[in-house]
């Protein structure tokens, strides 16, 4: 099977990857994979357990599986699943071994990290209205741990699409 490119759009709450998975997706004429944490966590009653991050972190990599067959030529992700990673260590103090293994295994071909330089949208899911820059560093972080290629993607409206489209662009050209 021919290897289809994997370009995560991650970064802090409230900075467009849903928009700009979909964006995305329609541009390339290809699939964007949902953050399954998103529909996951509107279904709670509860606050999040540990428990709910092991079975986020599940969904999202089935999710993935589910859809790559259905890409075409590259599949977008609307996050991965080292958020259960970030929200884990923020949440309960660590990660579950399960995620810390697996991170390693399930490489993205390119991450697009999107700045922080949105205005604030509030969401009943958006816990941290002011920690922005802090989950910024830490992506930074993350990302630089798993020696992963990544892009900062900056600007507002269609500067920011725009941005985006050429670091995928100048990917695929290589």
């Amino acid at each position: 099977m021919k290897h289809i490119p994997k370009i995560a759009v991650v970064g802090p709450e409230s900075t467009g990857k849903s928009t700009m998975s979909d964006y995305l997706a329609a541009h390339y004429n290809t699939i964007a994979v949902p953050e399954y944490a998103r529909g996951y966590c509107e279904k709670l009653t509860e606050p999040c357990t540990w428990q709910d991050e092991i079975n986020m972190f599940y969904g999202q990599l089935a999710l993935e599986k589910e859809l790559l067959p259905k890409a075409n030529n590259i599949l977008i992700c609307d996050t991965t699943f080292i958020t259960v990673k970030i929200w884990s260590e923020e949440m309960f103090g660590q990660s579950p071994q399960q995620v810390l293994d697996e991170l390693p295994k399930h490489p993205y071909d390119l991450y697009l990290l999107l700045n922080i330089d949105l205005p604030w949208q509030d969401d009943p899911l958006r816990n941290f209205p002011t920690m922005r820059e802090h989950f910024m560093n830490v992506w930074y972080k993350e990302l630089n741990a798993l020696q992963a290629r990544y892009v900062v993607i900056s600007g507002t409206g269609q500067e920011r699409y725009n941005s985006a489209v050429k670091a995928i662009d100048d990917f695929l050209a290589e």
